[in-house]
């Protein structure tokens, strides 16, 4: 049974055990960041965390415990001084550790555990809500709420109304210019027709005046002359009457 034994063996002997987590304790107090394996990495935040308690504690007796485990004198100055002061403010949880990957060789899962910064967890503060004022307003009349609606009513009818009439008058206007433009055609299509009829009427008046012209004066004597004759003729006729 193993009452009291707390701890991974991690497949080592105990002196190799102590040896392996006094060299990694002191590389990582040093760089302040090692890799290694998951399960190390777990077992190394223990001994991570006892030496910073004793460089907080700052005592001679906590400096003689750390340098049983620390092997650089130079380490142990830096956690009684600078890493002493940076977790002052700390009650614990001095490491963190991440999640890198798996090893080339075997596969075994690696894990990143470094120093955390001196900078406490801010706690967050609650606001307190202030108390809301009671406001004491006299409800409306029902009457003053009906007359109010009513009003609202009106108001939008009449804007729909406007609405309406803004847009009816472009229609009437397009309206009222229809005809307008009819006329004014109709009235152009007459004057072409009688400026068309024009030319018409002096040609055929001019057209026997051009005849005349045209004929020889011995053909115009021998009319004349015909027509002298139908005059008597009738002058006769009616004088035997």
């Amino acid at each position: 049974m193993r009452h009291g034994k707390s701890g991974r063996k991690l497949n080592r002997s105990s002196s190799h055990r102590l040896a392996m987590f006094r060299n990694m304790v002191t590389s990582l107090l040093d760089h302040e960041r090692i890799y290694t394996t998951h399960a190390k990495a777990k077992e190394l935040r223990r001994w991570a965390d006892w030496m910073i308690t004793l460089g907080k504690r700052g005592d001679l007796h906590a400096r003689r415990q750390a340098l049983q485990v620390i092997r650089d004198k130079a380490v142990v100055h830096k956690l009684f001084t600078d890493l002493a002061q940076r977790y002052q403010a700390r009650s614990g949880g001095y490491t963190r550790m991440v999640r890198v990957g798996f090893r080339v060789g075997d596969g075994a899962p690696l894990s990143l555990i470094e120093l955390m910064t001196g900078e406490a967890a801010k706690k967050k503060k609650k606001r307190k809500r202030k108390p809301r004022k009671a406001v004491e307003a006299a409800p409306p009349a029902v009457e003053e709420i009906v007359e109010e609606e009513a009003a609202t009513e009106e108001a939008v009818a009449e804007e729909a109304v406007e609405q309406k009439k803004k847009k009816r008058k472009p229609a009437k206007k397009a309206k009222a210019e229809a005809p307008a433009a009819e006329k004014a055609v109709a009235e152009e299509a007459v004057e072409e027709k009688k400026k068309k009829r024009k030319p018409a009427k002096k040609a055929k008046a001019e057209a026997p005046a051009a005849e005349e012209a045209s004929e020889p004066e011995s053909e115009k004597a021998t009319k004349t002359a015909k027509k002298k004759k139908g005059r008597t003729k009738k002058a006769k006729d009616e004088d035997e009457k």
